[in-house]
């Protein structure tokens, strides 16, 4: 750790988050080339935007999120899941809220976009983290005190992220919220329980839900359609297949000419393993795990019960994201649609994920009195 005016910063965290950021800002460029020329006559059009709308936001609300006092979020916290869940209301609203594919997940205005789901899986959990630390293990084990609370949030927050519709982002936020809930002294079968309404809700939407069930058959048996719902997963393996052990070198991938649907999104890990290859792409998977081991190191070290939750929970919601979208793309899980942290294409993703990355660094600070 270094001091800076009586501040001390994990410079290993920062150094591993700068890095998974750096790389994704390389494997960008060379991922949206020929989608950004084709449609903007601009190969560097998707990586400027990027620069513009998620790295300089980004990097001013992770300067704010580690000089701001961590302690004062906890106040903050009502009113920030509150602004949160009333953009997410926005997004319904004609002429405000904007769709793109199936989903109806963006507030847009003129050619600035936002996605409000994106700010609402850090408020959620910032409020997450100061509910806890007030509920006493005796409490959490009620259902009056703990579990009925708990849920009512959760499920505001989950009607709403269903109805856009938003299944990927709601995963994670629900699997980020039960790992919380669970260390902070939630009873194991409280979390069983909701495990299995969860699968039940989750197949009810799939039956009710043609998109939802094509992408599980695809999962299923991906042989099936290979030109029709199969045909994304199909193209990401043989992405990811033709890179052999080292790759085809930088720039060379094939799949991001028009075959590989969302490259510069929810497949440019297909892009990564094609010009990196298994050796290089093994390497950048361990860059994550080493910073999520950093970061659960410092939520062991925070000086309280708000800041442990806190980082646990960033480090989970950070991890549990990166895990389904490298999952999806190597057909362990289906394609649900996530981004890769720090790494697909994305402004609101990259702003939120640095910004919470400063939440962390806060925590791990000292501050002392002159």
């Amino acid at each position: 750790m270094t001091n800076r005016g009586g501040f001390y910063l994990d410079r290993t965290f920062l150094a591993l988050v700068f890095g998974l950021t750096a790389i994704g800002l390389v494997m960008l460029a060379s991922a949206s080339w020929p989608m950004g020329f084709d449609r903007f006559d601009d190969g560097y059009y998707f990586l400027k935007h990027q620069l513009i709308f998620g790295l300089l936001p980004g990097v001013i609300g992770c300067l704010v999120a580690m000089r701001v006092p961590y302690e004062k979020l906890r106040y903050l916290a009502p009113h920030m899941l509150a602004l949160s869940i009333f953009l997410l209301i926005l997004v319904f609203i004609p002429g405000i809220g904007a769709e793109f594919g199936t989903s109806r997940s963006w507030i847009g205005i003129g050619s600035f976009s936002f996605q409000p789901s994106e700010l609402v899986k850090l408020t959620f959990l910032i409020y997450l983290a100061a509910w806890l630390e007030k509920r006493s293990r005796h409490e959490l084990k009620t259902v009056a005190e703990g579990l009925a609370p708990f849920l009512t949030v959760l499920g505001i927050i989950a009607t709403l992220l269903i109805l856009q519709p938003d299944t990927g982002s709601l995963g994670i936020i629900v699997l980020t919220a039960f790992t919380v809930y669970f260390i902070a002294g939630g009873p194991l079968h409280h979390l069983l329980g909701l495990g299995v309404v969860g699968v039940g809700t989750l197949a009810a939407l799939i039956k009710f839900s043609p998109y939802r069930a094509d992408r599980v058959l695809t999962f299923l048996h991906p042989e099936l359609d290979p030109l029709g719902v199969g045909y994304h997963i199909n193209q990401a393996l043989l992405s990811i297949g033709s890179g052999g052990l080292f790759g085809r070198g930088y720039g060379h991938s094939l799949q991001k000419f028009q075959y590989l649907p969302e490259v510069a999104g929810d497949s440019i890990f297909a892009v990564m393993a094609e010009e990196m290859g298994f050796v290089l792409v093994s390497a950048f998977i361990l860059f994550y795990v080493a910073c999520l081991f950093r970061g659960f190191k410092i939520a062991d070290l925070a000086p309280d019960s708000f800041g442990r939750y806190l980082v646990i929970g960033i480090m989970a919601w950070l991890g549990i994201q990166a895990f389904v979208n490298i999952g999806a793309m190597v057909g362990l899980m289906p394609i649900t649609g996530v981004p890769l942290p720090f790494v697909s294409y994305g402004g609101t993703a990259l702003a939120i994920s640095l910004t919470a990355v400063g939440v962390v660094l806060n925590v791990s600070g000292v501050r002392h009195k002159e």
